[in-house]
């Protein structure tokens, strides 16, 4: 079997759309091409994506989230009785609200096929001796998460008086989609969570309004949901949890090292590595790392997407070697701290400097791990 992810020399998933794509979708939005139409120029512009990809020698491919607006509402909309609107106020970043959509249960959750199954086998067909096709899905906590932040909190409660069972449901719809995935040819499966971001934050408690005890609850129940949805999965599946601070139009919503998780998540998590953002100084320092179990692998987001300028090489190698010290080197492994495009938006860079930096990051990993 060929190797499977985390690779020394990996990415997180979602790449900038092309401006034609963007195009494509407004068109589709407001009714002036079909979903055929729109299907043809995606599966166009994934096509391409994916030979630039193979191209930067990257051992694993992703559809680039191309048919997604944002990185995790449409997985959610695919479930039955999960509602959207447009949003009024949007969630705050700094610097500016990320204006998508109103995300809500209208009752039980469910799921019959999802559409990722079928976009995944799209990719899955580009798969050579050389690579591995991922898919990335938003992580069982970020869905539950979404269900009880404050704005949805009664709504959620009015469906479900016994939380369990909203955690369940969740947790049951996921085996499925990802049993699906399996039975596609998928064996490499990402979460991106970040609902970590969140508890992490020194405004944690008040954001979730809480207090200590009550935030300690919830990433009990966060870990739990994600350890329900991954049980009894194939032994050659491979799935890990990228986790992030908010990753919109180059800004971010959330801030904080690890230390407030790291115990409970990075030794509690039944996945098989952690991608770990930390292209900057929001992220806090190494010393966490130390309580990732021994049977798991850490990829340190030390190249930023937010930000056009490319990194200082000897910069990023100094360190991947001072995270040696919580770590081993042959556990260790480099990408960007996440996608270049969380949404359709993108993050404030050229495609040509999305690529550099993945450039980048190869001759870093060669050189490092040789």
């Amino acid at each position: 079997m060929k190797d499977n992810a985390p690779f020394k020399y990996d990415i997180v998933g979602s790449f900038l759309r092309p401006e034609h794509l963007k195009h494509a979708r407004e068109e589709f939005a407001k009714g002036k091409i079909n979903a055929d139409e729109l299907k043809k120029i995606e599966d166009e512009a994934i096509t391409d994506l994916i030979a630039k990809q193979k191209a930067v020698g990257l051992q694993v491919i992703t559809d680039g989230e191309f048919r997604r607006s944002s990185w995790h509402l449409d997985f959610m909309w695919a479930f039955n009785d999960v509602g959207h609107e447009k949003t009024k106020k949007g969630i705050p970043f700094h610097g500016e609200p990320a204006l998508i959509d109103d995300t809500f249960l209208v009752g039980k959750v469910s799921i019959d096929n999802h559409p990722f199954v079928e976009h995944f086998k799209f990719v899955k067909q580009f798969e050579d001796e050389n690579t591995v096709a991922r898919q990335t899905i938003p992580a069982p906590a970020q869905f539950f998460f979404q269900m009880i932040i404050p704005d949805n909190l009664e709504r959620t409660k009015s469906i479900y008086q016994n939380e369990e069972e909203l955690i369940q449901d969740i947790a049951k719809g996921y085996k499925k989609v990802i049993q699906e995935l399996y039975e596609a040819g998928c064996r490499n499966i990402q979460f991106d969570d970040c609902t970590w971001g969140v508890c992490v934050d020194p405004n944690a408690c008040f954001i979730l309004g809480t207090d200590e005890e009550g935030l300690q609850q919830i990433i009990e129940k966060l870990i739990r949901i994600n350890n329900l949805a991954i049980e009894d999965k194939p032994e050659d599946l491979v799935i890990n949890t990228h986790i992030c601070r908010g990753n919109f139009h180059s800004t971010w919503a959330c801030q904080g090292g690890y230390d407030r998780v790291a115990k409970d998540l990075f030794a509690n998590e039944n996945v098989n590595a952690f991608y770990l953002e930390f292209d900057d100084e929001r992220s806090g320092d190494f010393k966490p790392l130390q309580y990732v179990s021994e049977d798991k692998k850490v990829v340190l987001g030390l190249i930023t997407t937010k930000s056009s300028t490319l990194e200082d090489k000897k910069n990023i190698i100094e360190r991947i070697h001072e995270a040696e010290k919580y770590i081993p080197l042959e556990r260790l492994a480099l990408s960007p701290q996440c996608g270049f495009a969380s949404t359709e938006e993108g993050n404030k860079l050229t495609e040509e400097e999305q690529w550099e930096k993945l450039r980048l990051i190869q001759e870093i990993s060669k050189e490092v791990w040789k």
